[in-house]
């Protein structure tokens, strides 16, 4: 919270950006540990947005979050960016310093944190993961397990660009059909896709060929329990719902923003879920 004309600024740009729940956490943070900041919405619109984020540094802020749909125009403004973020071709945070605009993706550590807070135990090194969806966060999904040392197989109803993903990121890419096959002797799921998002078609996908020692992950949290988690845990499989990406990706930048690694604790879920 803001207390004097000290305080350190961040936010979130977006287009729209009033459904994030961005402002919610990071506030959140600020109030548990008692920093003097704030981190607001930004609804910047496409064709005004490099002069909207060259303007935020010498405004006083210490960064920003980019999301939709200015991910792939932030790694273009930028004049540093991460290895994740080259590798991604799009920048979700970024941190003004020494009169540049620092780009970083921290979108795959979000994801591996969050496989890691719900099954401390698992480990991709070797193992099978099937990736369904091409998008963004698959990019950053199968780039995480990737780094893992799993093998990454990526279904998507367009083939083409799951072997877009395959060329660009790593991967084998797998046709649409094939995919509830392709489950058998996998050790992760995960649905990149908006199937099974509120709103959109469901997603058909019988789970008969996945182990039941095998975690099953959904990126969205609209709703929580989608459901493909609701049948993963019918079934016995562990399910890491999209919420927990959310969270850990923020952490590394609310470090470079205000100086402290923050906790995903229980009551900082159930705050942000509030705000759904």
């Amino acid at each position: 919270m803001i207390s004097s004309a000290r305080a350190r600024l961040a936010g979130v740009m977006g287009y729209p950006v009033a459904h994030s729940l961005s402002p919610r956490l990071h506030n959140f943070w600020l109030d548990c540990y008692g920093i003097d900041g704030a981190y607001v919405p930004l609804p910047v619109a496409p064709e005004h947005f490099g002069a909207a984020l060259r303007a935020l540094g010498p405004l006083g802020f210490a960064g920003v979050n980019v999301t939709v749909p200015h991910k792939e125009a932030a790694f273009a403004a930028c004049d540093e960016v991460d290895a994740a973020a080259r590798r991604m071709g799009a920048v979700n945070m970024i941190v003004f310093a020494g009169g540049k605009i620092l780009g970083r993706n921290t979108d795959g550590y979000g994801f591996r944190e969050s496989l890691r807070a719900a099954a401390p135990a698992w480990s991709g090194k070797g193992k099978k993961a099937v990736v369904l969806g091409a998008g963004g966060g698959a990019r950053a999904v199968v780039a995480a397990l990737l780094d893992e040392g799993a093998e990454v197989v990526i279904a998507n109803r367009t083939m083409a660009r799951a072997e877009a993903v395959a060329r660009d990121i790593g991967g084998t890419a797998l046709d649409w059909a094939s995919r509830a096959r392709a489950l058998e002797g996998a050790a992760l799921l995960v649905n990149t896709t908006v199937l099974g998002m509120e709103g959109k078609e469901p997603l058909d996908l019988s789970l008969d060929a996945l182990p039941k020692t095998a975690l099953v992950a959904d990126i969205v949290y609209a709703p929580l329990e989608t459901p493909l988690l609701l049948a993963a845990r019918a079934r016995g499989n562990v399910a890491v719902d999209g919420l927990g990406m959310l969270l850990h990706q923020a952490r590394p930048a609310f470090a470079a923003w205000f100086g402290r690694d923050p906790e995903v604790s229980a009551e900082l879920r159930a705050h942000v879920l509030a705000g759904r």
